[in-house]
């Protein structure tokens, strides 16, 4: 059964038609993610599907009854409620399963109900059991704690539009509706609670959920199938990212083959006019309507997309010192965000930074970019150091400046023509270097407050990139981007000539990104693993079993008569002995290799090489550092049971 069908849907702003023929139906307990670039109208889609305003032209047909619920990307709540009240609000329908559950029951108690009495008491049992069961205070305040919001009771007025979003989002997740309509959930989320929203909506939600979403890991984990809409027009994926990936390369592949046979034919049937067919016979005269329908076929037209390519060469050159932390501390507000940190930057480094919401991300970049002093310790920044810092709030843009403006850091910009962009030996007028970003002439002329978060994010990106700086500072600069934009990000930092430091959550970007991960742990604890994010998860998830035994080896010792608290580690066997003997041998090769690669890295000569080149260069460096972790950890452990 559908929870909703939609057919025939046209939403247009003035002369911009968004979409027009679009249809989509959403069958009960679907996962439907839904892509395209930024500012082609995903949020007016979901709106309309939402019942938040009415589509130009078209039929949307929601099932009876069901429970719909959608998740805008700057939600409106009650600013003197707290969110214990706000996600408690949320729980009406249990509220009213419940309470009719229990006149129906006591009516059946009382003798006076019938065959029907006992069906509906069942139906409403099982309402409430889909919708959480007999006790739902417990549910609220856990899954509050889980999304970050600690302090239950506190208005919601007086906290950011981050923390907003995710009491929003807790009131729709502990609501089970039939259907969600989820607008970027994840901005905002660290890495861990995106994974347990990820895992709630794969494995503990059972209704439907059509999701706008960059977090490519979100789509592949939960997505049934992926509705792109591109150029107004909505086509189907069947499965996760990664099969619409394929399946999207596969379908430009026969488009292009199927141009190519329609310009052939078209050229065989132009030459056959040419030579002067008469149009005397039935057959000549469908030749010649044949090739006019020929001519009047529109070419496919290529999918806008940014182009950042050689954007790179302009950074400038680093010199032998790029950033040094020195056992630096930093403490705010009474906490203690970072703990004796050291920290030293070579060229090629793109340093992710993962943690908690609130446990010193932006702070760190923020103290690398001068902002303030650290408590002890020192901060060294290169001479040759530029840096640039695109912040999550995106708050270098002026939203009443057009795109222009902004871009050329001064207001009438636009209308004065002025505006050059050196990058490297390159000279480009402004107007062009927009024109990458995928803002036109009447781009450009626009406000940035009227544009969507994914094309304001763009701005501020071609406003970062375009300064020259060789250390980019970038504070998630995957929020609200699409999937195409990040897929070019990505390839402009794999290639940059300086080094990067990047807070962000999307897993996948750093996969392709990172050389190595901070992570912040708690307590002013922040430690450094090499590789990506999957590499990092890796060691840490090691380090933790590592510790494990030690932590109960310094437990105290068990009363009297009471079971011992710790089992001794099993004796090394033969064949881990003679590992042990070999493997500091193993090390050693394994860290003289990541010397070789981090010297290939330093020379300057290697970013001549092609973007290819550097990337593999990379993957090298990243699994031979990995290497040098494992084989460490795995001789501490061989070493602990000698």
């Amino acid at each position: 059964m559908s929870v909703l069908s939609a057919r025939d849907l046209v939403k247009a702003y003035g002369p911009q038609t968004l979409f027009s023929g679009a249809s989509i139906t959403i069958e009960a307990g679907e996962r439907v993610g839904l892509l395209g670039a930024n500012g082609t109208g995903k949020s007016t889609l979901l709106r309309v599907l939402a019942r938040g305003e009415p589509a130009d032209e078209g039929v949307i047909d929601w099932q009876r009854g069901a429970s719909i619920l959608y998740l805008p990307q700057e939600p409106k709540l009650p600013e003197e409620a707290s969110p214990r009240v706000i996600v408690g609000q949320a729980l009406s329908d249990w509220h009213a399963a419940l309470a009719r559950h229990g006149e129906v029951t006591a009516a059946i108690e009382r003798g006076e109900g019938d065959d029907d009495a006992l069906a509906e008491q069942a139906r409403l049992a099982d309402s409430v059991e889909r919708l959480g069961g007999w006790e739902q205070g417990h549910r609220i305040v856990e899954m509050l704690e889980r999304l970050g919001i600690r302090d239950v009771d506190r208005p919601v007025g007086s906290m950011s539009g981050g923390e907003q979003r995710r009491v929003a989002l807790a009131s729709i997740l502990i609501a089970r509706p039939e259907l969600m309509i989820l607008d970027e959930p994840t901005n905002h989320l660290d890495v861990d609670t995106i994974e347990f929203v990820e895992s709630y909506l794969a494995e503990r939600f059972e209704g439907a959920v059509l999701i706008v979403t960059h977090d490519r890991y979100v789509l592949d984990a939960i997505a049934d199938r992926v509705v792109e809409l591109d150029r107004g027009v909505l086509t189907e994926f069947s499965g996760g990212y990664s099969d619409y990936l394929a399946l999207k390369s596969e379908a430009l592949a026969h488009e292009q083959r199927t141009e190519q046979n329609r310009v052939n034919r078209l050229r065989r049937e132009r030459a056959w006019l040419l030579r002067g067919a008469k149009a005397r016979t039935t057959k000549q005269k469908a030749r010649i309507d044949r090739a006019r329908a020929l001519m009047a076929i529109e070419a496919p037209k290529e999918a806008a997309r940014t182009e950042l390519a050689g954007l790179e060469s302009g950074a400038q050159r680093l010199g032998k010192t790029i950033l040094d932390l020195a056992d630096v501390s930093v403490e705010l507000g009474g906490r203690t965000l970072i703990e004796g940190l050291t920290l030293q930057m070579v060229t090629g480094d793109r340093i992710g930074i993962v943690g908690p919401n609130g446990a010193g991300k932006t702070t760190l970049l923020r103290l690398v970019s001068g902002d303030f002093s650290p408590a002890r310790g020192k901060v060294t920044l290169g001479v040759n150091t530029r840096i640039a810092y695109f912040d999550q709030a995106r708050a270098n843009l002026e939203l009443d400046w057009s795109v222009f403006d902004n871009v050329a850091e001064r207001e009438g910009a636009e209308r004065t023509g002025g505006g050059q962009v050196h990058i490297g030996t390159e000279t480009m007028d402004l107007r062009v270097y927009l024109e990458r970003f995928l803002f036109d002439g009447s781009k450009q002329r626009q406000k940035v407050s009227a544009l969507s978060g994914g094309e304001r994010a763009r701005v501020a990106l071609a406003k970062t990139l375009r300064s020259g700086a060789n250390l980019l500072l970038l504070d998630e600069p995957t929020n609200d981007l699409d999937v195409a934009t990040l897929g070019e990000l990505e390839d402009l930092l794999v290639s940059w000539p300086g080094c990067a430091i990047v807070v962000s959550h999307d897993r996948y970007f750093l996969n392709g990104v990172a050389t190595s991960i901070l992570s912040f742990e708690g307590e002013g604890r922040v430690v450094r693993y090499p590789g990506g994010y999957d590499s990092y998860r890796t060691l840490r998830d090691e380090a933790v079993s590592l510790a494990a035994p030690k932590q109960q080896k310094a437990a105290p010792k068990p009363a009297p008569g009471a079971a011992p608290a710790v089992t001794p580690p099993k004796k090394l066997t033969h064949a881990e002995r003679i590992e042990l003997e070999g493997i500091l041998d193993r090390v050693a090769e394994a860290e003289s290799r990541v010397a070789r690669l981090e010297a290939a890295l330093s020379d300057p000569n290697v970013y001549e090489k092609g973007a290819e080149a550097m990337k593999q260069l990379h993957r090298d460096y990243d699994a031979a550092a990995a290497d040098v972790t494992r084989l460490l950890a795995r001789w501490e452990a061989l070493e602990s049971r000698r």
